[in-house]
């Protein structure tokens, strides 16, 4: 017993000692000062300390091949010791901190102003106030109304507090939901490692030191690790050193691998040493102070001096030190803007489309609504000034002037409130709402938005560009028919009728030669399909061997990847791979496979009916060529050929890096044709795009009669018609001249009969979507959708209006550069997508339709009653609610409208199109003129109708008037109705259709309705509001439901007849942009900002409201989607470096088809003339160093003296 508790006790304090670093025999800070070293110092270091990667992973007390066991008390040593993957993110806003922005509104701040002289007025009793010589100014103020004063002024301020807080709560519960969405995104991301012996896939914040992860094409690594073995790797270092060239990896030169680059060919292992924080990435973050303000830091740094001693010397000795120069992050301006990083020497992007058309839409009608109230006020003033002291001959006494001061504080009060009125600051909320619930929505329509305005534009989509495998088809591919020892089989042969000799080269080439992360595992349920792990054409293979009732797995376990002597990695310019085994007896033997044209050229022997090798001369490949693979790829079947060299022991040692050497003089073993059965749902899926004028083009790298088959299979092309089905090469071909120079009027003639490009390559692919976008045949620019899940398609989704990158078989790179990423790979859901993007808008348009009637009548209630009765019929209060409703309500109600088939059956609105369109401005004017008269018929006639007394020429503090509540109630029941008819905006009848199916929209409308009525009933003074009897009621109710059948009537007048309705709304067209600002292009064009800098009203830009709040789409991007592109909240690294500098390389001649500049260049603003490749290639800290020094009052958070950054930006 004595002895057990002794031994216990041990362990206990092992496991003590672990908390401070002991236990492992390489300690955090020594790891840390390894990653900093780059290639051959790092192999020294490794060498002089450890011996080599093993002694590293022996001192970490992991296993190269099995990797840590995954028991929990281990992991969570590893994390105590080493720290966590995650990077802590920025806190939030706090919901008094928005409320303080909401405040900043200017409307809000001068009508507070005046609320409060108002209240301040109406507490000062003047003395000798009450006699005769101030007129009619003292009229009748009968004392406990007196008393009353200063309601109006409180009421006003209340329902100011009312806004503000809803605004406030809206901000904070989409910042909620998107740092929702943002756990989300970084949950999804997974990374490949082995734990006890078994490849399993975890998330990347689980990620502890010590861990084997395995790497492969198309990865962007989580942390930093040392390789332990590898084939053919090149990795994109260019996000952490601006070198835009891929480095080679290998155990001999550069084992080193780092967090946030990524993986662009090959794959291997790597033993983790570094995360979180500690990791190349984090330690940028660090020093950009990621999760605080600098200045905070510092003052906490001050204190902590002491047992931080050493994190601050590192920083400051990093900062001195030539390394973090190279980092590129150190170049944005702030210090933090994930995307200016990469983009500051590059033009901005526009704005989206709607938002364009909305700020420009939102600063004219502001303009006009300035300019109403402050005719309102000058009238009201001077017919006031004109009637007390010229009509009236009344001298202007000491003792009144508080009295006229009052008066002139409420013309002021009805000014502004016009103002408010006028101003539709509930444009931006509902862009925000409707956004926000779109995204929502798609998340169950499996799509994953990345970034918003994506979601808006695929409404405007015209072509799509989808890939073949997984998208339009199934991805589970299996091999159908065969060609071996001279037979074709249509069907999988038996084992047993194939020559000894064949079965042993398709056997051992097939496992060998396919990525050892490629496997078939067992069914997860019964009765399941086995479940393909890997690339599923490499699975398809592996499947085929089972069939013959072989198993790859044996073969595996002979030859382990480590013994591989060579691996030639797929890639989009070999189109084959290949892998080297040696020999015991020193000779070489290599297996290769890949597209069967391409490695049919290659071939010169072919194994025959007795499995022997026979000559195979380009007439024989002819044949087969015409035999085979063209009747398998007329099926559908995608044709791939195994073959194989020897390399005999006596002769000298092949040059390997020699590829177009080593890959000759191949021996056929067989060519397989695999299927991938088209997805069920994708010819519906197709023939809902054709019918809603979208154009579906098929980007493949299959042979061509494969895609045509596919091609008519989906629906994209039909029997009989003259479109366009060519190769990458064709294609090449006819799009340059005779330099060798992409022309656009070549590719307009080919792209708009284009329907399948074949054989292409990641190039091709970037040119076809570049050449459609710069193309201007059409009156309206096309907007184009790409899918995509290569790394290669990098280029090709950043470059498109919306790129989608698939969930299941994307790379991390393609994800990274799509904008909206499909969970489930079906194409389907891209057709969801444009619902919910036309939805968007329409949702937008309705809310718009309801929002100008609302503005046109209230201003020219408030603005003709002000002049012809002194006073506004409806009052500040009462416009603030009626604001309320009109602007927050009801753009909750209509842009949480579903989106219904429907929308699919009209085509695309273009980029011009306006966002009021005829329809719209038709039944906008018509529902104000019902409006107007009801209103003004019950303003000047209504006492008589309704037998009451009149509340017109009220004097200053009466008690509200049973007439004018009744006209306020009839307004308000008026707009609520008329809710009902903005539903439909293509002038569609039945305005109730659906109506059920958005509870929001009815409760809202109940909910309105109930709230009415509390306040006119028991309203009282502060709405001035009187109670109404139930006649009086139902009257209101009645003229309120005339709008519907009004409605109807306006329905039937034909648009076409009404000539002189004008739209507004358009987006800017490029003549519009003066050309300085075309030259200038530094930050966003914002269509308000040029609009006001012609400087006719400049305060008026605080006055718009919608100046603050349409920034609520950026602040999406920023605060909120931060994860997403600004790297202060990136929880996991992984996340972290956006977009890397994609460089593609093509056995096409060199031409710079995609340079620095080009692939963002994005903004209409410069379609036609494409900028000259920047000339320093690697888009590093020398460009945007410039921008640091010429710029510093651009830089948004300039950081302070004395902050780490501010010593960079110096020495930058």
């Amino acid at each position: 017993m004595a002895n057990n508790s002794v031994a216990y006790s041990g362990v206990k304090n092992s496991i003590n000692e672990t908390n401070h670093g002991g236990d492992f025999g390489i300690t955090l800070e020594e790891l840390r000062a390894l990653m900093e070293l780059r290639s051959t110092d790092a192999l020294q270091k490794i060498q002089d300390c450890y011996g080599d990667v093993y002694g590293i992973c022996s001192r970490l007390k992991t296993s190269p091949h099995e990797g840590l066991s995954g028991n929990l008390a281990d992991l969570e040593r590893r994390q105590e010791v080493f720290g966590k993957n995650l990077i802590p993110p920025k806190k939030p806003k706090t919901f008094l901190q928005l409320v303080w922005e909401a405040l900043q509104d200017v409307t809000l701040i001068i009508l507070e102003i005046a609320a409060i002289i108002s209240l301040g007025l109406s507490f000062y009793r003047p003395p000798g106030g009450d006699n005769e010589s101030c007129g009619a100014a003292s009229g009748a103020m009968e004392e406990e109304e007196g008393e009353a004063g200063w309601i109006e002024g409180g009421a006003i301020l209340v329902s100011v507090v009312c806004v503000v807080l809803v605004t406030a709560f809206n901000d904070w519960s989409k910042e909620k939901q998107f740092r929702g969405l943002q756990s989300r995104i970084e949950q999804e991301q997974k990374f490949t490692v082995l734990r006890g012996a078994q490849v399993i896939q975890i998330p990347v914040a689980d990620i502890v030191v010590g861990d084997i992860a395995q790497i492969k094409y198309g990865d962007l690594l989580p942390a930093d690790g040392v390789l332990i073995q590898g084939n053919d790797l090149k990795i994109d270092e260019s996000s952490l050193t601006g070198e835009s060239d891929h480095v080679k990896k290998t155990l001999e030169k550069d084992p080193l691998l780092l967090s946030g680059t990524h993986v662009m060919e090959g794959s291997g292992k790597m033993v983790v040493t570094a995360i979180g924080v500690n990791s190349q990435t984090g330690i940028i973050f660090t020093l950009l102070g990621a999760g605080e303000n600098e200045e905070e830091k510092e003052k906490k740094e001050k204190k902590s001096k002491k047992q931080d001693g050493t994190i601050e010397n590192r920083n400051k000795a990093k900062a001195q030190d030539g390394a973090a120069m190279e980092m590129q992050p150190l170049k944005s301006e702030d210090g933090g803007d994930g995307e200016d990083k990469k983009r500051s020497n590059l033009p901005k992007k526009e704005k989206s489309v709607l938002q364009g058309k909305l700020t420009k839409l939102a600063v004219q009608i502001g303009k006009a609504g300035l300019v109403m109230s402050a005719i309102t006020v000058i009238i009201l003033v001077l017919y006031f000034v004109i009637d007390n002291f010229w009509v009236q001959n009344l001298p202007w006494l000491a003792e009144c002037t508080p009295i006229y001061v009052q008066y002139f504080v409420k013309f002021f009060i009805i000014g502004v409130t016009v103002l408010v009125v006028a101003v539709p600051e509930g444009l931006p909320l509902a862009v925000t709402i409707s956004l926000a619930y779109s995204v929502k929505k798609m998340m169950k329509d499996n799509n994953l938005v990345r970034h918003l305005d994506a979601c808006e534009t695929m409404g405007n989509a015209t072509a799509i560009c989808s890939d073949k495998t997984g998208t339009l088809t199934m991805n589970r591919m299996t091999v159908v028919q065969a060609f071996m020892n001279e037979k074709h089989y249509r069907k999988i042969p038996d084992a047993e009728s194939l020559p000894e000799n064949v079965l042993h080269l398709l056997v051992t080439g097939i496992s060998v030669n396919c990525a050892y992360t490629s496997k078939i595992l067992p069914p997860e349920r019964e009765g399941g399909l086995p479940r393909h792990v890997g690339n599923k054409t490499e699975c398809a293979l592996l499947g085929f061997l089972l069939d013959l009732k072989r198993d790859y797995q044996d073969v595996r376990h002979e030859i382990p990847e480590e013994t591989l002597f060579k691996v030639y990695t797929f890639n989009s310019v070999r189109k084959s791979m290949s892998t080297v085994l040696k020999n015991n007896d020193g000779s070489y033997r290599m297996f290769s496979k890949g597209a069967s044209e391409i490695v049919l050229k290659k071939c010169f022997k072919i194994l025959s009916t007795n499995g022997e090798a026979k000559v195979f001369r380009p007439r024989d490949r002819d044949d087969m060529v015409k035999r085979v693979i063209e009747p398998m790829a007329s099926e559908g079947l995608r044709t791939i050929c195994l073959a194989y060299r020897d390399f005999p022991a006596g002769e000298p040692e092949p040059e390997w890096e020699n590829e177009n050497e080593i890959l000759s003089g191949l021996t056929c073993i067989a060519v397989v044709g695999i299927e991938d059965p088209v997805r069920p749902e994708v010819p519906d899926a197709i023939r809902k795009c054709q019918r809603a004028g979208i154009t579906v083009r098929m980007v493949t790298g299959d042979n061509i009669n494969t895609a045509r088959a596919i091609a008519t299979k989906c629906g994209i092309l039909h029997p009989g018609e003259d479109f366009l089905c060519v190769e990458g090469k064709e294609f090449n071909r006819r799009i340059r001249n005779e330099k060798g120079e992409i022309e656009q009027e070549r590719i307009d003639k080919i792209w708009p009969k284009l329907r399948v490009l074949a054989r292409s390559s990641p190039t091709d692919k970037h040119t076809l979507v570049k050449g459609i976008i710069d193309s201007t045949i059409c009156e309206q620019r096309q907007v184009v959708a790409v899918t995509g899940d290569g790394t290669n398609d990098g280029p090709a989704l950043k470059k498109a209006d919306v790129g989608f990158a698939m969930g299941i078989a994307g790379t991390d790179v393609a994800k990274e550069a799509s904008d909206i990423i499909l969970t489930d790979d079906n194409f389907s859901s891209i057709v969801k997508a444009v619902m919910w993007g036309r939805n968007v808008y329409d949702s937008i348009s309705k809310f718009l339709q309801f929002q100008l009637t609302v503005n046109v009548v209230a201003v020219i209630v408030a603005f003709t009653g002000a002049c012809i009765t002194q006073d506004s019929p409806l009052k500040a209060v009462q416009m603030l609610w009626v604001n309320l409703i009109m602007d927050t309500f009801a753009s909750l109600a209509l842009a949480t409208e579903p989106p219904t088939e429907s929308l699919l059956l009209r085509k695309p609105y273009g980029r011009n199109k306006p966002l009021i369109s005829r329809t719209m401005m038709k039944n906008i004017l018509g529902h104000a003129v019902y409006q107007l008269v009801v209103v003004f018929t019950l303003l000047f006639v209504g006492e008589k109708l309704f037998d009451i007394d009149s509340g017109r020429n009220a004097p200053l503090h009466a008690p509200p008037s049973q007439h004018y509540t009744i006209v306020f109630n009839t307004f308000v029941m008026m707009q609520l109705f008329n809710e009902i008819n903005a539903r439909k905006i293509h002038g569609e009848r039945n305005v109730f259709e659906g109506i059920f199916n958005n509870i929001i929209f009815c409760s809202i409308v109940l909910g309105t309705f109930i709230i009415q009525i509390v306040i006119v009933q028991f309203g009282g003074k502060p709405f001035s509001c009187t109670e109404l009897t139930v006649d009086q009621w139902l009257w209101s109710v009645f003229l309120g439901m005339g709008t519907l059948l009004w409605g109807q009537l306006v329905t039937t007048i034909p648009t076409s007849r009404l000539k002189f309705l004008k739209e507004a709304g358009h987006g800017t067209q490029k003549d519009e942009i003066p050309e300085e600002e075309l030259a200038e292009d530094v930050e966003e064009i914002d269509h308000a900002e040029r609009e006001l800098r012609r400087g006719q009203i400049l305060w008026f830009r605080g006055l718009n409201r919608i100046q603050t709040q349409i920034r609520v789409v950026n602040a999406f991007r920023s605060s909120l989607y931060e994860g997403l592109e600004k790297p202060e909240s990136r929880s996991s690294i992984h996340n972290f470096m956006t977009h890397p500098e994609f460089r593609i390389e093509d056995s096409e001649p060199h031409i710079p088809l995609i340079d620095d500049t080009d692939a963002e260049d994005d903004a209409p603003t410069k379609r036609h003339s494409t900028p000259p490749p920047s000339p320093n290639k690697n888009n590093n800290a020398v460009d945007s160093g410039i921008h640091l020094t010429i710029e510093p009052n651009k830089s948004a958070t300039s950081s302070s003296p004395g902050s780490p950054l501010h010593s960079l930006e110096t020495s930058l």
